[in-house]
């Protein structure tokens, strides 16, 4: 009770203390919260908005279910996570932060999930998409395309070596759970007078029959039980894509506002001659300081200020991978706001997301140390020869970067039918295996 007690009162203070330092500050505040607005109407509003209403019109469609029926025997065992996962996993890296969150909040509501599988969920999917890393960061900061290859390889492959780790998270839990929920599901049936008071979900009767078949019932089932006409549903995605994207849209100007008013009374530079000395033990730059306090915030600016430190190369660009995994408080205030209503909490998220931190600056150190040469390889495709040509500007670089992205795309939609041809193959061989035996 008492520690309730002091962290409201502390809650209070700040913002108190933050809502004065504004009022003194405002012209500064003014312009932050202009900043970030022209933010979220040129680059987040037209690049989410599209991704949001289809979201909900596959999950309204079906395709949701469909896919959770191909992608199970993968994400299973790899992530312990449901096979809608792969759907959340899939927006997620195509339109980056705060999609796997929106995503996973509806399968919580839809009970698509339990609350340990969405936390599962939140773990790995929160990435961002391969046009920022490639054209914001890449070639805007730091004025190299081909680095672009070497940073997206470290954010996704530790944002799946998260899963791995996550996938034994919550088992106990779990197990409590199902037992629980087994007890129940036998009394039900032992206490039940006639068939309308037995449950009318029976375990495994949907694994029955071929894979492609199997999804195709799921599919029509969804459809069948949402109801609604394509012009329903349409209108339904738009107004909740447009008020989620009018949350971010807050969120943005807030912590911009934050950032600016921090920064003006200088507290973001008292913090960092407190935590030089510290940095200093770990064998990083000091410089570093301000790019680390500012990426605690918000990512843009804390990658900015990163790709500008005078520091190495190499620690610059470990500082903007760790600052991208990490995402900042604008997005977990954002990823906060979406999960109201539900049961997932936030600390298992915010414990992935330093995890991701670390995993991304060292895989960043190893892909431009040691495995240099193997992302040598993999930036050689006809699509990013443009890359290793001297730039010519940030618009040229710019559609350079866009040729490196679309690159990706197609290994990774490549790798993605790739993954369900084996789910079908090993579907197949097991209903193969049970025939034989019968």
């Amino acid at each position: 009770m008492k520690s309730k007690v002091w962290w409201t009162t502390t809650a209070g203070l700040a913002t108190l203390t933050l809502t004065l330092t504004l009022v003194f500050f405002a012209e500064e505040g003014y312009h932050a919260a202009a900043d970030g607005l022209k933010l979220f109407l040129n680059v987040v509003f037209p690049s989410l908005l599209p991704f949001f209403v289809l979201s909900e019109i596959m999950l309204g469609m079906g395709v949701v279910h469909f896919m959770g029926v191909i992608f199970e025997p993968l994400m299973r065992p790899l992530f312990n996570v449901p096979g809608v996962g792969s759907f959340v996993l899939s927006m997620g890296l195509a339109a980056g932060y705060p999609m796997d969150a929106v995503i996973t909040a509806r399968f919580r509501r839809n009970r698509l999930c339990t609350r340990i599988e969405g936390e599962r969920l939140l773990a790995f999917t929160n990435t961002a998409d391969p046009l920022f890393i490639f054209g914001a960061v890449a070639v805007g900061m730091f004025g190299l395309p081909r680095l672009g290859y070497a940073m997206a390889a470290a954010h996704y492959l530790s944002a799946l070596a998260v899963g791995l780790c996550f996938r034994f998270y919550g088992r106990r839990a779990e197990r409590r759970q199902l037992a629980g929920s087994s007890a129940a599901r036998v009394g039900a049936l032992l206490t039940a007078s006639d068939d309308s008071e037995v449950p009318s979900y029976v375990p495994g009767a949907e694994e029955r029959g071929f894979m492609l078949v199997r999804a195709a019932r799921a599919l029509y089932r969804a459809r069948v039980e949402d109801g609604r006409s394509l012009g329903k549903m349409l209108g339904d995605a738009v107004n909740e894509s447009v008020r989620t994207l009018l949350m971010i849209c807050g969120f943005i100007m807030l912590f911009s506002v934050m950032i600016r008013v921090l920064t003006a009374v200088g507290a973001v530079a008292w913090v960092g001659r407190l935590l030089a000395p510290l940095l200093g033990l770990t064998g990083l730059s000091p410089n570093l300081i301000t790019s680390m306090l500012s990426g605690l915030f918000e990512i843009d600016v804390g990658t900015l200020a990163a790709s500008t430190a005078q520091a190495p190369f190499i620690q610059k660009v470990a500082m903007a991978s760790a600052i991208i995994a990490w995402s900042g408080l604008s997005v977990h205030g954002q990823v906060m706001s979406v999960l109201s209503g539900t049961d997932v909490r936030m600390g298992p998220y915010i414990l992935a997301r330093l995890l991701h931190a670390v995993f991304a600056a060292g895989f960043t150190v190893l892909f431009i140390g040691p495995a240099a040469p193997a992302i040598d390889i993999l930036a050689r495709p006809a699509l990013s020869r443009l890359a290793y040509a001297p730039a010519a500007g940030l618009v040229s670089g710019f559609y350079r970067a866009i040729g490196l992205g679309l690159n990706l795309l197609l290994i990774s939609l490549t790798l993605l039918l790739g993954a369900c041809l084996v789910a079908l193959l090993v579907a197949g061989w097991r209903s193969l295996r049970l025939r034989v035996i019968r």
